[in-house]
């Protein structure tokens, strides 16, 4: 993203044009304000984009195992975890589909946080464990990813911490977009578009640089900025609420057996707790028998490769076999069986769901670094350490310009624009900060203030009497 040589304000009105230098500040202010919380961005989602392989090193000896034979069945494995955790209560299992690799098996713990489980690590040739620990969300994140993962999010500071990466993911696209624009106004005046001009030096060279790497990683950007959005506090909800209305979400699968909601008030509602635990207890040592039996029937019907089965408590709840998200797998579908008779209750496809949706689980599985495996992880890593010399570098490049010329780019452009352009520029401003409030709200503090710049610098030059 360049920032250009720009004017700098005087008593005098300036002689740029509105709409270019309106673009020119908004890139140079968003770059000087919103460039940090980029920068912490960049640093942390590079680590965490590298955090599945870091993960599989530095947890090698719960991942994997040397044993060879023949493995057990996934209802022996399921046992022996549940005879390591047997205050838990069993919640599902991710069994070994290749050799070297244990079955991992979840149970819920009232005394971990949200989306967390403890997990027992099963030797599948020796029904064996080798070791337990916390996993986190869908992806089944290990503490150190989960740490790096919160540390990307929220910083570790909780929910006020989630306005840091929801500001930096807000303005990203903003920034990226009104670099891309000022560095092809300069390409079209002669300067290089894809290529660094090793002939300059000083100022323009940094210059260089800094546009030179911009265009290449703007699109890069603008995926990050998007996807990172629909993980965000205000404007995640406001994307979430937009998919629900439009019926872009993805489908939920069917788990009732018998087609009403299943409820513990209802059925259970007279019962002591003693009681349910027991009714609990009772249908999980029929259901951790039939593991293998519905296994067995969702690869009949075509839900291949590595799975998550949950293993329901209720006696009205089907087993959901579902494909978890792992590199070069672009489809993800479920399927809901009867344990009792292995019947199919419910079938959710991937080749079914709403284009949004699939975009959407593709965005996210890529942002995170899975979707193409390592060459996935490295893309990333150069990305963010690229966009972490482009932000150096615009400071860099600001801290040249200091000594030659103080001062801000030309103020007051929006002001000079037609009044019909002015109410289309606010009024966008509305609509984007009603969907994404943080983006909203500083944009239209920065309009406004460019706003009122613009009369007083043109009040004070006579314009207006």
């Amino acid at each position: 993203m360049s920032t250009t040589e720009i004017p700098t304000s005087s008593t005098s009105p300036p002689t740029s044009r509105p709409a270019p230098s309106l673009v020119m500040r908004l890139h140079f202010y968003a770059g000087i304000l919103i460039a940090p919380f980029i920068l912490v961005a960049a640093l942390t989602g590079g680590l965490y984009a590298l955090a599945p392989t870091i993960e599989n090193v530095v947890y090698s000896d719960l991942i994997h195992t040397d044993s060879t034979g023949p493995t057990k069945s996934v209802a022996q494995q399921v046992g022996a975890a549940r005879a390591v955790l047997p205050d838990l209560t069993l919640n599902a299992v991710r069994p070994s589909t290749e050799v070297g690799d244990t079955t991992r098996v979840m149970f819920t713990d009232p005394s971990l946080g949200a989306s967390e489980r403890r997990a027992v690590f099963i030797d599948p040739v020796t029904a064996t464990s080798v070791g337990e620990s916390v996993v986190y969300g869908s992806s089944n994140a290990l503490p150190l990813r989960t740490w790096i993962s919160g540390f990307h999010r929220h910083l570790h500071l909780g929910e006020p911490g989630r306005i840091y990466s929801e500001l930096a993911a807000s303005w990203m696209w903003i920034v990226a977009l009104g670099g891309v624009i000022l560095w092809v106004r300069r390409y079209r005046r002669g300067g290089r578009l894809l290529t660094v001009d090793r002939s300059v030096t000083g100022r323009s060279r940094t210059r260089n640089w800094h546009g030179g790497v911009g265009i290449w990683i703007a699109v890069g950007l603008i995926f990050l900025s998007a996807t990172g959005l629909t993980w965000s506090k205000y404007a995640g909800a406001n994307i979430t609420e937009l998919r629900t209305a439009l019926s872009w979400t993805t489908p939920a699968t069917v788990t009732s057996i018998s087609g009403d909601s299943p409820a513990m008030s209802g059925d259970h509602a007279g019962h002591s707790m003693g009681s349910m635990e027991s009714v609990v207890d009772d249908v999980l040592a029929s259901n951790v028998g039939r593991i293998d039996s519905v296994l067995g029937t969702a690869r009949a019907n075509g839900i291949d490769g590595k799975v998550e089965v949950s293993v329901p408590t209720e006696a009205d709840t089907a087993f959901v076999v579902n494909q978890t998200r792992q590199p070069w797998v672009l489809s993800t579908s479920s399927i809901a069986i009867d344990g009792a008779n292995n019947s199919v209750v419910d079938t959710n496809s991937f080749a079914d769901w709403p284009l949004a949706a699939k975009l959407s689980a593709w965005g996210i599985a890529l942002h995170m670094g899975i979707l193409f495996g390592l060459a996935n992880q490295i893309a990333l890593a150069v990305l963010a350490a690229a966009l972490v010399t482009v932000i150096v570098r615009g400071y860099l490049m600001w801290w040249q310009r200091r000594p030659v010329s103080a001062g801000p780019p030309a103020l007051g452009g929006l002001a000079r624009l037609p009044k019909w352009q002015i109410v289309s520029i606010a009024a966008g401003t509305l609509l984007l900060g009603w969907y994404v409030p943080l983006l909203g709200i500083s944009l239209l503090a920065f309009l406004a203030l460019d706003v009122v710049l613009g009369l007083r610098l043109r009040t004070n030059s006579g314009e207006i009497s």
